[in-house]
Parts: C-alpha cells; sequence; structure tokens
C-alpha cells in the first residue's frame, strides 16, 4: 500500500466547507481541542484548506467552491460529525469553557453512548462521543437488517 503524508491513512476524511477556514480552524482548535497538521491556500493567497485532527480522528476544513458551501450560509445545519474522545465529560466542560453553542446537552443515550452536539460558529453540529456500555441494537428498537 502506498503512504501519502498528506491524507490520513483513515477509512473517511470528511471535507467541511467554511466561509473562513483560518478562523474556523483556530476556533477548532481552541473549543474542541483539534490541531492543525497544514494549511493550504489557492494561488492567489486567499485561504483555501486546513487539515485538523483530533486523536485519531482527521477532518478537511475547505473554503467553499462550485456546488459546496457553509451551513452559515444556508441557515441550517447540513450533517453532524461523531467523534469519540476519550473523557467526554472534559471536553464538554472544555467546548463550554470556550463558549461553544450546545446543541444537545451531555447525556447517556440508549444505545450506550454518553455524547453532546455542539454546534461551531459557522452552525457545523459536532458529535462528540465515549461508548459507556454495550447494548444490543435491537435492545432500543433497530432492527437488524438481513445478512447476505
Amino acid at each position: 500500500m502506498l503512504h501519502n503524508r498528506s491524507v490520513p491513512a483513515n477509512i473517511i476524511l470528511p471535507h467541511i466547507y467554511y466561509e473562513d477556514v483560518a478562523a474556523a480552524s483556530a476556533w477548532l482548535r481552541e473549543a474542541f481541542g483539534f490541531a492543525e497538521r497544514f494549511r493550504f491556500a489557492l494561488p492567489d493567497g486567499t485561504p483555501h484548506g486546513a487539515l485538523l485532527y483530533l486523536g485519531e480522528a482527521w477532518v478537511m476544513l475547505k473554503s467553499p467552491g462550485q456546488g459546496a458551501t457553509s451551513p452559515a450560509r444556508l441557515g441550517g445545519c447540513t450533517q453532524q460529525t461523531m467523534i469519540l474522545v476519550p473523557d467526554v465529560d472534559a471536553h464538554y466542560r472544555q467546548a463550554l469553557g470556550a463558549g461553544a453553542r450546545i446543541l444537545e446537552e451531555l447525556r447517556d443515550t440508549e444505545y450506550g453512548e454518553r455524547h453532546y452536539v455542539a454546534a461551531d460558529p459557522e452552525g457545523h453540529a459536532w458529535i462528540f462521543a465515549k461508548h459507556v456500555r454495550d447494548v444490543h441494537p435491537e435492545a432500543w428498537g433497530a432492527v437488524l437488517a438481513e445478512s447476505p
């Protein structure tokens, strides 16, 4: 397998669109504890992207382009990104301290997660969670798919 130092080897790398990539990167680092691996600009020097990570979770921040925009421009949430963290209670306190807008308070779910949901300044919803117990999907009402 080829190794590429510019793109993490994780299975999924979401690209999340922001009107102001530099401001979004700074806020995500302060409020949610992300670290920045690198950032890049368009040929005219306009900030265009930044690769961030939190533990083993990686996200690419991108400026809007053809056919892509930020929830700030749409006026609504377009997706939620869930990241597992080792201490969700401490993470929640950090986010609150940085002024994150909490969409869903910290709680234990019926499916075995302890999580909270927060919005960043442009309206992207972030779920931060920790596994707290093992629950079979049918125990909370899920219907298992037939095996092929």
